[in-house]
């Protein structure tokens, strides 16, 4: 693997097409910032229309050549092991490049880069085992059964705050299928999807099976959702954006797989250890300094529990440490971009004029060696309802709004009092009301007791505005696969289609 730490610096990033790297068409390069300084690290190509043809076409040809198309899928499962192998040998090389790119705690990086090549395995052990079915029919004489087929080009627009965690979630399976793939990776997080491309030649992947064009949302990203040679999209990000993207597929009547916004409800009943419960919420909202999609950022608390957990909850919070990402004592490094920064001050100051109350943080660290970054301090705010629009709009930040509930009835109608419906969170010792909730919120994923606790052999996926279709598990073989339906007819005769028999 040639992309590393230390050749990014001060370089220049081609695109990834047919197996070897590109210079753009438009010779444009754009830099990619380092989040701890606001300094750039390096530059990435910006892909236009012309690149992204080049890229599907690329990958429509590798679709189509014997050396993907005629590959078992016994030989495909034995690819997608190798490019987890190969993961996982590089492993620490590729979480300091996220980690350097997003601001994301290095040990966090690590963890998810060893954790990564499970899922490849995973996947890979699918290859041979997608199966399609035989269907009873009311004709003698006939067979009649259905194929699962690899769907085509699939094109995957990434996020930046875990690349290529949030890449493998559908790669592996894609490959595993036998689809090929065009990926533009974020342009606040590129290189490691790069150096993934690298780590997929080396692993014996056809040249075209996987290209990455990288570039803006409103240049690279609009030409991808309109190409007429794409079979579906995958997206995560903004539910914004996703319409958007939604929009564009629509034209050419191409599906969608998305992951969007999110707004998620974290339950605390007076029943539950304190301190327990303030760990999982710290876990569920201050984890990755806030920045992800299933954040708990809404935290309501039984009325009778609400002051003392309030208390808890700020006395650890204090103590969580914001600092450098890769130091081994940080708990919350930097926000990725200065854009996030500045729409978490927004929010926290919206909370605060609407009426709220800081009760911890909310505020950039006055510590001078982080005084360059896009730090910001875990907020905790209280005396706040759930119409205000920090608790019904996404941060994707490190702030978390703490609401009282009397009863249950009440509970269910704050918890789904928002447009999203990725996660949610309850903590209780009592499993009748934890399945009642369960079953009444809305969410694609409501985890009891724990938060965040995610594993890539289970479906997962939003409901609501927080997008549609699921990932994970056997079910995400099924969603990027195709249904042919075959009937043989083997009575050795054929009726003259003009001649009506009675029975």
């Amino acid at each position: 693997m040639k992309t590393t730490v230390d050749s990014l610096q001060g370089s220049r990033l081609d695109l990834f097409i047919d197996g070897q790297f590109t210079r753009p068409h438009s010779g444009q390069y754009v830099p990619s910032y380092d989040p701890t300084t606001a300094e750039p690290w390096y530059e990435f190509a910006q892909a236009d229309e012309r690149d992204v043809d080049t890229a599907v076409r690329s990958a429509q040809a590798a679709f189509r050549h014997p050396s993907w198309a005629r590959m078992t899928q016994t030989d495909r499962g034995k690819l997608v092991r190798r490019l987890g192998e190969l993961v996982r040998e590089h492993a620490d090389e590729l979480a300091m490049i996220e980690c350097r790119d997003n601001g994301k705690l290095l040990k966090e990086m690590r963890a998810q880069m060893r954790a990564i090549p499970d899922s490849y395995l995973y996947f890979a052990g699918m290859a041979d085992k997608l199966q399609g079915d035989t269907i009873p029919v009311n004709k003698l004489d006939t067979l009649n059964f259905n194929l699962r087929e690899p769907i085509g080009v699939v094109g995957m627009i990434i996020p930046w705050n875990s690349p290529l965690m949030m890449l493998t979630g559908t790669l592996a399976p894609c490959l595993a299928i036998g689809n090929t793939i065009v990926v533009k990776p974020s342009e606040h997080a590129t290189a490691s999807t790069l150096a993934l491309a690298e780590l997929a030649i080396e692993a014996g992947i056809p040249p075209g099976v996987i290209n990455v064009v990288s570039g803006d949302g409103m240049t690279t990203g609009d030409a991808l959702t309109r190409h007429p040679g794409v079979a579906k999209y995958v997206f995560t990000g903004s539910t914004m954006t996703g319409r958007k993207i939604a929009g564009n597929a629509a034209q050419n009547l191409v599906p969608c797989q998305m992951e969007l916004g999110g707004k998620s409800p974290h339950v605390v009943f007076a029943d539950v250890d304190i301190e327990r419960a303030v760990n999982g919420v710290v876990s569920g909202i201050f984890a990755a300094a806030g920045q992800t999609c299933v954040a708990g950022s809404r935290c309501f608390v039984e009325a009778s529990a609400h002051e003392r957990f309030v208390e808890a909850l700020v006395e650890r919070t204090r103590r969580v440490k914001v600092g450098h990402p890769v130091a081994d004592d940080t708990d919350i490094g930097p926000l990725a971009l200065a854009a996030q920064l500045e729409k978490v001050r927004s929010y926290v100051a919206s909370g605060v004029q609407e009426g709220a109350k800081i009760a911890a943080g909310g505020r950039q660290p006055q510590d001078s060696e982080l005084a360059r970054g896009w730090y910001y301090e875990p907020t905790v705010i209280t005396h706040a309802h759930n119409r205000m629009r920090f608790m019904q709009d996404e941060i994707f930040g490190p702030v978390v709004g703490v609401v009282p509930f009397r009863d249950e009835a009440e509970l269910i109608e704050l918890a789904n009092d928002t447009e999203y419906g990725l996660a949610a969170g309850i903590w209780t010792q009592n499993i009748d009301r934890a399945m009642r909730f369960a079953r009444q919120v809305d969410a694609g994923t409501v985890w009891i007791n724990t938060y965040r606790s995610a594993a890539y052999m289970s479906a997962n996926g939003g409901m609501k505005r927080s997008g549609y279709g699921r990932r994970g598990g056997f079910e995400v073989m099924r969603e990027f696969s195709r249904l042919k339906n075959v009937v043989i007819d083997y009575s050795g005769a054929m009726q003259d289609p003009f001649v009506i028999r009675l029975r």
